[in-house]
């Protein structure tokens, strides 16, 4: 079961007019961090009426959309962390609130990281200007348009029989381990990246290629393809600096996996059902 329930949220670029500020929320980023409160350990953006009394300033809004029927925001501000309030950074709140607040959180990143890195044109160096209609920058000198940008990459685990292949990068713990991941270059189709990032990675050629679904990764920008893909060929040899061991597991006896909120797991729960279900 893919966690993700497109009716959850509306993406719009400027708020309806009966749109309401008072229970709205918030995602106010301070620093490298956003304001929250806690409510039983679990982070909440910050409403309207909350942010009223707030001493900070304000130095850029956008508007993200409708979430289940509430406006949400995100806010870039400086100031201190009001009292009451905690900062929590966006890795914090993986895993402690349901996946589509999450994902608020991330788009929420994501947008106000391209409003800062996109003030200015890169072709002319004009003062950009927002788009009147679609949530891009536009140059009133030259036209250059810039959308907020995402990086495409895949993530694809290997089986063999009942058999699954799994890595550890070399800056994880010793027994975490997950499928194996990387960007796509230009020029390349999806499916070729699969080749070309396992053969760089662990040295393997693959086959029968099965698309399951994709999920938005904010660190920093990612949109990852989930594939299964079948062993091939070839002997394991892991790239330096990057894979410090790869190896076959059986689905009864896995290593530390990511948790259910990562696409990763959920190709490997794929994974285990469908073997669970040939073995009756």
């Amino acid at each position: 079961m893919w966690p993700i329930d497109p009716d959850e949220f509306e993406s719009l670029v400027q708020p309806p007019a009966d749109a309401s500020r008072g229970d709205a929320w918030f995602f106010v980023r301070l620093r490298e961090g956003f304001v929250c409160l806690s409510e039983q350990g679990v982070p909440r953006p910050v409403t309207g009426d909350e942010l009223r009394w707030m001493d900070i300033e304000i130095d850029a809004e956008h508007y993200l959309g409708q979430h289940r029927g509430r406006s949400v925001f995100a806010l870039q501000a400086t100031g201190s962390v009001p009292e009451g309030y905690a900062l929590a950074g966006l890795r914090e709140w993986l895993g402690r609130v349901e996946p589509s607040v999450f994902y608020l959180a991330g788009r929420a990143q994501q947008i106000i990281d391209w409003h800062n890195e996109h003030r200015y044109c890169g072709r002319c160096g004009s003062a950009m200007a927002d788009h009147p209609k679609d949530r891009a920058k536009q140059c009133p000198e030259c036209g250059l348009i810039n959308y907020p940008k995402l990086a495409p990459s895949i993530i694809v685990l290997i089986t063999r029989g009942d058999q699954m292949l799994l890595a550890r990068n070399a800056n994880w713990p010793s027994n975490m381990f997950s499928t194996l991941a990387g960007f796509v270059e230009p020029g390349e189709s999806i499916e070729q990246t699969v080749h070309r990032e396992v053969l760089e990675e662990v040295g393997l050629s693959v086959r029968n290629l099965t698309y399951y679904g994709s999920q938005s990764w904010p660190f920093p920008n990612s949109l990852m393809l989930g594939f299964h893909a079948e062993y091939s060929g070839g002997e394991i040899s892991c790239q330096d600096e990057e894979i410090a061991e790869a190896r076959w597991f059986d689905v009864d006896a896995l290593p530390n996996v990511p948790p259910k909120t990562a696409i990763s797991r959920w190709l490997i729960d794929e994974f285990i059902a469908e073997v669970n279900a040939r073995r009756g």
